[in-house]
């Protein structure tokens, strides 16, 4: 095993290790301190659980381990599927000293951290993430939520993991579609707080795509050091953490409008945060120059940079009404205000929104 990174999520008595290396889930004990009872259960999906599933469990040695086995992909992310796992606890007989450990991607850690957060009123879960994209954004800062067939992450709960155990060796069985979904969210960072990260990107984009080790290691902890940072600055979303949403909103219209089954949430998130870059240069507020340094950046990431024809304005206006970012019956939208610096408002002028969404037409 390679010399692991720690960081800290500062969250007082929820406070909580990333752990990020090379070849973690084959080191027994790794996950020793984090379990406090005697019951275990791991939760994983079909895609994943025949690569790690037996290697972790061999290493929970003295535990009573469980284990379930959930279909693969967003459109299994609703209340049915959720029931599965509280169907498993209870078959088991778990306590609520019992720990769940979510092993996949950013779908698997959002279902395992709700049903943690609700059986028994709540009880102890780990993240482990297998996905870029959750090992840079999903698996941190304690949001926890299945979908709905009328918006995405309608139903969930603010719920800190015990730790989150980032084994990067994970990522190399990971197919190029999903890799380059993740990178979504590695950009982003650069975007809406850390503009030296998003220089530092530009420069070491072939390597990342390449997956070289050294470079993957630094995008991923810088990527959870600035999302750690404003989680705990504001752990409930009431103010700045909002930005984290940025390309959000757009992106889960896009989702949303496709039933959650055609493009992954990486690469609507890479057409969000376009969309809401161009809005904030209709504004004014950011230059060409900025929208199209994002824009390349995304294009080299082998992402998409707008959303589908087939979703018209209409239909966007519509399931964008219905996100989590609205607030008293006024939409509120993350937009820059420079590159490295965003902003959450609802003080945008309604007209070059609608110009954006009669453009993408």
């Amino acid at each position: 095993m390679s010399t692991s990174i720690k960081l800290t999520v500062e969250l007082g008595e929820r406070s909580y290790p990333i752990i990020i290396g090379a070849g973690l889930l084959q080191a027994p004990g790794q996950l020793v301190p984090y379990i406090h009872g005697s019951q275990v259960l791991v939760v994983s999906n079909e895609t994943i659980a025949p690569y790690y599933l037996e290697l972790l469990t061999s290493t929970l040695v003295g535990c009573q381990v469980d284990t379930l086995i959930l279909p693969d992909g967003e459109k299994y992310k609703n209340l049915d599927t959720l029931n599965l796992i509280f169907d498993r606890l209870l078959e088991k007989r778990h306590n609520r000293t019992t720990t769940l450990i979510a092993l996949g991607g950013g779908v698997v850690g959002d279902m395992v951290g709700f049903a943690a957060a609700c059986y028994q009123r709540g009880v102890n879960f780990i993240q482990i993430p297998t996905t870029l994209l959750a090992q840079v954004d999903s698996s941190v800062g304690g949001k926890t939520a299945v979908n709905h067939p009328k918006g995405k992450n309608m139903i969930g709960a603010f719920y800190q993991p015990q730790c989150v155990l980032a084994d990067t060796s994970t990522l190399a069985t990971l197919p190029v579609r999903e890799y380059c979904a993740g990178l979504a969210e590695v950009v982003k960072y650069g975007v809406i707080a850390d503009v030296d990260f998003f220089n530092w990107l530009e420069e070491n984009i072939d390597a990342l795509l390449a997956r070289d080790p050294d470079t993957l290691a630094i995008a991923i902890k810088r990527s959870c050091e600035n999302k750690a940072k404003i989680v705990s600055q504001d752990e409930r979303e009431g103010g700045v953490r909002a930005i984290l949403n940025f390309g959000h909103t757009f992106g889960h219209a896009i989702e949303t409008a496709q039933f959650y089954r055609d493009w992954l949430h990486g690469e609507a998130v890479s057409a969000g945060m376009v969309m809401a870059a161009e809005l904030s240069r209709l504004l004014g507020w950011i230059s060409s120059e900025d929208k199209q340094r994002i824009e390349q950046l995304l294009i080299k990431c082998r992402l998409p940079i707008w959303a589908p024809k087939t979703i018209n304005g209409e239909t966007f206006m519509e399931l964008m009404s219905v996100d989590k970012k609205v607030l008293d019956g006024s939409l509120r939208l993350v937009l820059l205000k420079s590159l490295g610096q965003a902003v959450v408002t609802s003080d945008f002028d309604a007209k070059c929104l609608a110009q954006l969404l009669s453009d993408k037409e």
